[in-house]
């Protein structure tokens, strides 16, 4: 097993929040105003699908540059749905374009999305397990 510590700090008389990993990595956290906050921050729920960005264009550019594709321009849009009335309230569904510029086959990036949001994302993974739908697309050029 491996362990991660993560440190929380306020830094206002709200919920402002800096939150700083092991290696010193430090990322703002807020609410919104209606709920307290001063928006000065990313939300926790936001964060996490910036999580799924994150893991699954680290799987899927390293896959593309192992078969030597050239990667100009990589870029992820999530759009995600979160249930309402409820609490805890989840991410049931959420789907991911990601949009590739480059000397890139268009299978190859499929299959690299494909393997990244099947086998390897860590983040696809626990969303799935809380019970989201996780869709993608693919497009090259």
């Amino acid at each position: 097993m491996s362990k991660t510590t993560i440190s929380l700090h306020r830094i206002d008389d709200g919920f402002n929040m800096e939150a700083t990993d092991e290696n010193g990595h430090k990322v703002q956290m807020d609410t919104a105003p209606d709920h307290g906050g001063h928006n000065n921050g990313v939300r926790p729920m936001q964060m996490l699908l910036m999580g799924l960005g994150g893991c699954t264009a680290i799987d899927v550019i390293m896959i593309l540059k192992k078969q030597r594709q050239e990667i100009k321009d990589f870029h992820i849009n999530i759009v995600a749905d979160r249930e309402e009335g409820k609490e805890p309230a989840l991410w049931y569904k959420a789907h991911i374009a990601f949009m590739l510029k480059g000397s890139i086959d268009k299978d190859k990036a499929d299959r690299a999305a494909e393997l990244s949001m099947q086998k390897y994302c860590s983040v696809a993974e626990t969303l799935r397990r809380a019970g989201a739908q996780i869709t993608w697309e693919v497009k090259v050029n």
